[in-house]
């Protein structure tokens, strides 16, 4: 048995040697035009050729029919020159052609057994290949799955049209309704100003954020995907592609709207909450927490302004294809995770400790000093306020979070089965539930605030674009859907300037 494993060693060892120098002598005639750098092509044509990327048993590699026609009208002039031919095995109609939208079966024979006509699938040697139909100018700087110049589909590619369809009626009922509710709340408001001060002030401030979010999400309603998604040109082979960057303006408005008041209603939560710890352990009095004023408005609208600016700077807009609005994370992941999970998750963990913080000394002062009965009414009102507005507000932000992280985790996967899919249901295994989920807080989050004043207040778009965001990659149903007609192609990872031969169940 052991002579048997040497044999195949040493055998293999052999063949490779051979192999090398087999193709060692025909590509030496090339090696002037090599040295020479008639093109840039040229030697990864040639080690594409001659050396391809070694693949599991029954695979070869084929370069690009482009590449090799690069090569070829660069270096024709100098290879007649020194009186070099183009070979027939390396015409440029025999290889794939990488850029057609549509994958197509080839015949090929192995070179080697030119007796076995073996009937080959062509597969892409990509870890994603962008269609021709989500091509984008590149002066847009566009990017989707990490290839420039590639836009996400238009409708979403994860979820059928009805689920669609639904979702988008969803959330226009849902804008209507915390519109509504924050809007009455700031009328109530305008109509008694003393009602609200500190530490309850801030709670006006938050309500006329989401207010703002609501409206936002409300004209993204009756606008549809006409913003969010660049139109389809059929006589370019143009599919309609999610919107990125800043050149539509309409969209970069809709999203500095959305995004600024996303985070500064948040932001006014956190002060919301530094105002009641004030008032409940170091006992300031309203007029005191008041002249702190100035300070709350420059950070609730300072913080938000400074990312937002950021953003815009990096060029990080995206569409949501499904509210018909504009955010920042609905593909690229890590400005979901810097700019929406990162400062949600920082302003959950400081108003949590202030609230904790607040109760407690509150509850110690209830227990340990005795007051009138009266008194002690009231503190307990304020606490049971305090508790029920802030399990109102936190309950359905930790479910957002929560969908937030299940996206992370599952991202890949989504996009990954999506690509070698090749959006034949155009629905990859994302569950539809965990979306709804998402929109579910933004009603209930949207009117917590009537509770302790009698009104209400907003709508949480983090549930509205994060689900939109969930919900924001299905791909065209018509020109595109063919890309998954053919059953025998299918996506392999490796380089783009290769195509990957597999053979036929028979050949091999």
């Amino acid at each position: 048995m052991m002579i048997i494993l040497v044999l195949f060693y040493v055998w293999g060892h052999i063949f490779l040697f051979v192999s090398l120098i087999s193709a060692y002598s025909v590509s030496f005639p090339f090696h002037p035009m090599v040295n020479l750098d008639c093109s840039r092509d040229f030697r990864p044509f040639l080690c594409a050729l001659y050396a391809p990327i070694c693949m599991e048993y029954g695979r070869v590699t084929l370069p690009c029919r482009r590449l090799c026609q690069r090569a070829y009208s660069e270096c024709s002039k100098l290879m007649e020159m020194f009186g070099v031919p183009w070979p027939e095995d390396m015409e440029c109609s025999r290889f794939p052609d990488c850029d057609e939208p549509y994958p197509r079966l080839v015949d090929l024979n192995l070179a080697g057994d030119p007796t076995e006509g073996a009937s080959v699938a062509v597969q892409r040697d990509y870890g994603f290949w962008c269609p021709r139909e989500l091509k984008i100018d590149p002066d847009l700087g566009y990017s989707f799955l990490h290839v420039r110049d590639c836009s996400p589909p238009c409708p979403n590619m994860y979820f059928r049209r009805e689920e669609l369809s639904f979702a988008r009626y969803f959330i226009g009922l849902i804008s209507i309704i915390c519109l509504s509710a924050t809007l009455f709340t700031f009328l109530t408001f305008l109509i008694d100003v003393t009602r609200f001060r500190y530490p309850e002030r801030p709670i006006i401030f938050y309500a006329v954020c989401y207010m703002m979010v609501s409206l936002i999400f409300f004209i993204g309603f009756l606008l549809e995907d006409r913003v969010a998604c660049n139109a389809s040109s059929p006589a370019q082979y143009k599919a309609s592609t999610v919107t990125q960057g800043s050149h539509n303006k309409a969209c970069t408005m809709l999203f500095m709207v959305l995004y600024f008041f996303t985070m500064a209603g948040s932001v006014w939560w956190v002060i919301l909450t530094i105002t009641w710890f004030l008032a409940a352990v170091p006992k300031w009095g309203s007029e005191a927490i008041e002249k702190k004023a100035l300070l709350f408005h420059a950070s609730a609208w300072g913080i938000p302004g400074t990312l937002t600016i950021i953003l815009l700077a990096m060029n990080k807009i995206e569409g949501d294809n499904i509210s018909g609005v504009c955010f920042v994370g609905l593909y690229d992941v890590d400005a979901l995770r810097y700019f929406v999970l990162a400062p949600l998750c920082l302003y959950v963990v400081v108003g949590v400790s202030l609230l904790l913080a607040g109760i407690i000394s509150l509850n110690r002062v209830r227990i340990e000093i005795p007051l009138e009965k009266e008194n002690q009414d009231k503190l307990v009102k304020f606490m049971i306020r305090i508790g029920v507005f802030s399990i109102l507000y936190l309950v359905p932000l930790l479910v957002v979070i929560g969908c937030y992280f299940y996206e992370q985790a599952y991202r890949g996967i989504w996009e990954t089965t999506w690509i070698q899919e090749r959006c034949r249901e155009y629905h990859i295994p994302c569950p539809y539930q965990v979306r709804e989920t998402l929109y579910t807080p933004c009603s209930y989050r949207g009117m917590e605030e009537r509770l302790p004043h009698g009104s209400m207040s907003r709508l949480t778009d983090h549930s509205r674009h994060s689900s939109s965001h969930r919900l924001n990659e299905q791909s065209r149903h018509s020109s595109i859907r063919d890309l998954s007609n053919n059953p025998m192609t299918h996506i392999t990872h490796g380089t783009s300037m290769n195509r990957v031969i597999e053979e036929d169940g028979t050949s091999a």
